[in-house]
């Protein structure tokens, strides 16, 4: 016992700040939380740090946990955790950073494995420092101290599976090295899965499996992401993993439902991708969609709820009480109660090489994995909503240039006021108005576009390697057809909307109309961008799977 204790006191939490008041303020909470189980050693520079990391190597001490500050002077947070990882390489890597530096702290996720980055200032801790930090270190401790091993990529930067695979990996919070196949290590990963780099990405997992151009559902049973469901029925199967979707499965799962969440790519939908959101509630500096995303994720995990990453839908059944959820691949399984909360995808923009360009130099969403390869560039943004003004105000950090085309008069009838007012700010970013792409040129890449004046019909030949498009959202509802009541645009139509008159749609069966949120069939009930009408709005679609849950509970107590 007494062994024990002594090796748990020798065990460390290090922490390095340049700034002597926050270096003791961040020590000051770690003791008063950990101080007793471990030993908290802090640093004033990157150099005393590694220092002080190799007499601990030196006598044997294990070191559990390193938090750096990005911005320190002759050597910043990323590059002392790089040389710390010779070190330690067994250690929980945190950056900590302002919110300027976010996209360094991303950008570390490939350089350094870096484990989490938190925000500068965290009060209360008992909130956004301690649970953080509680969770790493059980990781460590359940990883006998040895590094992790991290999935590695090797694909080329115009090769659009390449980019779907590291967008996979980045929006699902898997770590990855990415290796381009023209470099020593990439040739060498290469060699070792015996192959010759004509077919890309490869993707080597953490347990050293070979995995050559692999679809998402592959890919994703082969970095610990659950593909396959627990069990064959559920009193609420959630479909999408998008703010309503991760809404619903939170609320769902908290009050005792036995709750299943499906995503056919990454959760956090559109939002997820999303640089930087400053409208949500509670949030007043603003948080991307990622850590939104993060957060939702684990609550969702922690109040019980299953979520299945990388399995499509293809089909839903009535029969009986029971609503059969069947997937692309023949399987199925069954609820009670059924929440569609699958989104919207980027409607494609219609113009010549567009198609044979996208995922090279052409992208629709945010493509945060491309953003720092923008760096010095000029970038081409399509649209005019608060999507496309949330990417345009993220990639101009490192552009050379940014411009928004956008087809109407102005910004103003679809974006935020406080997005406008960034834009024309920001000194890189220019709005071109009532300018649309006619099309799209270059071989394996993009390498110019035809710019084309609605109103004169003028065009213009300008040179670019990056468009991203932002043009309206369509649903991700073909596959309700003949079951499940669509408008003209397939946006699911429920409760009242169904009827103009006020009663019940065709079929329905039961004594009582429809509820708010419920479709045509009951027991099943839609949430967020896919509903016909929504507000299409991050807020209003987590309120929407919250009150669609509150709607599933007086299902069942009725059924």
């Amino acid at each position: 016992m007494a062994q024990a204790a002594e090796a748990a006191a020798r065990t460390v939490i290090l922490t390095v700040d340049d700034d002597p008041g926050v270096s003791r303020a961040v020590a000051r909470d770690l003791r008063r939380r950990y101080g007793e189980s471990y030993r908290i050693v802090r640093a004033e520079s990157g150099e005393s740090a590694l220092e002080a990391l190799r007499e601990l190597k030196l006598r044997g001490d294990l070191v559990a946990v390193i938090l750096a500050d990005y911005r320190m002077p002759q050597m910043n947070g990323i590059e002392f955790l790089e040389q710390a990882l010779d070190v330690y390489p067994g250690a929980r890597r945190v950056l900590l950073t302002a919110y300027a530096d976010t996209n360094a702290a991303i950008d570390a996720i490939n350089v350094i494995d870096l484990d989490h980055y938190l925000l500068k200032p965290w009060d209360p801790p008992e909130e956004k420092l301690y649970p953080v930090l509680d969770d790493l270190l059980e990781a460590w401790r359940t990883s006998d101290y040895r590094p992790v091993p991290t999935t590695k990529v090797v694909g080329h930067r115009w090769s659009a599976r390449s980019s779907g695979v590291r967008e996979f990996l980045a929006r699902n919070q898997v770590p990855y090295r990415w290796y381009s196949v023209d470099t020593p290590e990439g040739q060498r990963l290469l060699a070792a899965a015996g192959q010759d780099g004509e077919r890309l990405p490869l993707v080597v997992t953490p347990d050293g499996t070979p995995l050559v151009e692999p679809e998402d559902a592959q890919l994703a049973a082969h970095v610990g992401l659950a593909t396959t469901p627990t069990a064959q029925f559920y009193d609420l199967v959630v479909i999408g993993g998008g703010p309503a979707g991760l809404g619903a499965a939170v609320y769902g799962a908290s009050e005792g439902l036995r709750t299943l969440l499906v995503e056919r790519s990454a959760t956090g939908g559109q939002a997820g991708q999303s640089s930087r959101i400053e409208n949500y509630l509670g949030f007043p500096d603003g948080v991307s969609g990622a850590q939104l995303t993060n957060r939702a994720r684990r609550q969702a995990t922690k109040f019980g709820a299953e979520i299945l990453t990388a399995r499509e839908v293809a089909a839903l059944e009535v029969n009986g009480a029971a609503r059969t959820v069947r997937f692309s691949d023949g399987s199925a399984i069954t609820a009670h109660s059924v929440i569609l909360a699958t989104g919207v995808s980027y409607r494609q923009l219609q113009a010549p090489g567009l198609v044979e360009l996208t995922g090279c130099g052409v992208f629709y969403g945010s493509a945060l994995t491309e953003a720092p390869a923008c760096s010095g560039y000029d970038v081409y943004i399509v649209g005019g909503a608060n999507s496309a003004g949330q990417a345009a105000m993220y990639l101009s950090r490192g552009a050379k240039s940014v411009t928004l085309l956008v087809r109407g008069e102005s910004l103003s009838a679809s974006m935020s006021h406080y997005l406008i007012q960034q834009i024309t700010e920001a000194p890189n970013i220019f709005v071109r108005t009532r300018t649309v792409v006619e099309a799209a040129h270059g071989s394996d890449h993009l390498e110019q576009l035809t710019l084309r004046e609605v109103d004169s019909g003028q065009t213009e030949l300008v040179d670019a390697q990056w468009l991203f498009v932002f043009i309206g959202a369509a649903p991700l509802t073909d596959w309700l057809e003949g079951t499940v009541l669509r408008d003209e645009h397939g946006f699911i139509v429920s409760g009242p909307d169904m009827t103009s008159d006020g009663t019940p749609p065709r079929g329905w069966e039961l004594d009582r109309p429809p509820y708010h949120l419920e479709t045509n069939v009951p027991g099943v009930f839609v949430a967020g961008d896919a509903r016909a009408e929504s507000a299409k709005r991050v807020a209003s679609a987590v309120g929407e799977g919250a009150m669609a849950v509150m709607l599933v509970h007086r299902y069942l107590e009725q059924s």
